[in-house]
């Protein structure tokens, strides 16, 4: 049986999506909108992009609760090419569950109860059989768990010689001065969460956005890419040289998950062996039809997809 090579700690939630005209300012009410419902959670989405684009499993550490949400969440998961036997059903808590906003031009507006997600811990990162880590190549986190539990799964996993990445989002001023940052191989915030960490603005200027790198860098991380939505992506390694790396030209219908596809398609890319600058570009290129689609989950491609993707722009 094939064994995974990307190991994903992170949230599980159930999306419930209203596609509205616009964006509603504070205290409005804007009407005219369409409902859909999806699986979704940072780390869900990480997990099934990782999955979908790699010819191996991924294994997924998470917890829901015992509720309708909780067990078609798992069952939803099982069919993604995941290991699930690590996501907890805990009872008393309800899965996770994210309302979202998604205006005409595709920005989004979310806002989380996270339920179970908040309940996992540094004994669950524990509890997991050492084979896990012993097989596996990359390990991925965001922070929709608690922050010890994340620092707890980014030890163990360097500890066991997988490549570590962590897309700080959602942005958390917390991690700036903590450990997690030395454990951390390769950083994947946009621009928001770059900004968070260091306090410089990389929205328009390639020099600052460098100088925010570096700053991380300082701090321990290895290596940082700094995502900019339809501008791209920023590259800093252990080389003096910065890369700007463009993005595709798409009709955005919905940016909700682009940057988990992004961060689940880079630890596919990696564990598979590519250099960081090739696995960007590859992500890029998934994350780019993932916003031409409608929902979380539902956007994120196959392998056949973005290789097909890549074809017809090479002609």
């Amino acid at each position: 049986m094939s064994v995974p090579q990307v190991i994903v700690l992170g949230s599980i939630n159930v999306d419930l999506v209203v596609r509205s005209p616009r964006l509603p300012r504070a205290g409005e009410t804007v009407l005219g909108g369409e409902f859909m419902q999806a699986g979704g959670g940072k780390g869900a989405n990480q997990a099934v992009a990782a999955a979908r684009l790699s010819q191996q499993p991924v294994a997924f550490i998470a917890a829901v609760g015992t509720d309708d949400f909780g067990r078609s969440s798992i069952k939803q998961l099982r069919a993604e090419n995941l290991h699930t036997q690590h996501i907890r059903m805990l009872d008393g808590h309800a899965t996770g569950v994210a309302l979202i906003v998604v205006g005409e031009n595709g920005e989004n507006q979310i806002t989380v109860a996270s339920g179970a997600n908040a309940q996992l811990t540094p004994a669950d990162i524990a509890a997991i059989d050492d084979s896990v880590f012993a097989s596996a190549k990359v390990f991925v986190a965001c922070l929709e768990s608690p922050l010890e539990t994340v620092i707890a799964g980014l030890r163990r996993a360097k500890a066991a010689g997988l490549r570590t990445v962590l897309n700080p989002a959602p942005a958390c001023a917390e991690i700036k001065d903590a450990e997690i940052l030395k454990l951390v191989d390769v950083l994947t915030p946009n621009e928001t969460e770059a900004e968070l960490l260091t306090g410089w603005n990389v929205q328009e200027d390639l020099e600052d956005a460098v100088i925010a790198c570096d700053q991380l860098r300082q701090k321990g991380v290895g290596q940082v890419i700094i995502t900019r939505g339809a501008s791209g992506c920023i590259l800093r390694d252990e080389s003096r040289e910065a890369s700007w790396l463009p993005a595709y030209e798409v009709q955005a219908v919905d940016t909700t998950a682009a940057g988990d596809c992004f961060t689940g398609a880079l630890a596919t890319a990696l564990a598979e062996g590519r250099d960081l600058r090739s696995a960007a570009r590859w992500a890029i290129a998934a994350s780019a039809i993932s916003v031409t689609r409608a929902g979380a989950m539902p956007s994120l491609p196959t392998r056949a997809e973005v290789e097909c993707f890549l074809a017809d722009r090479s002609l």
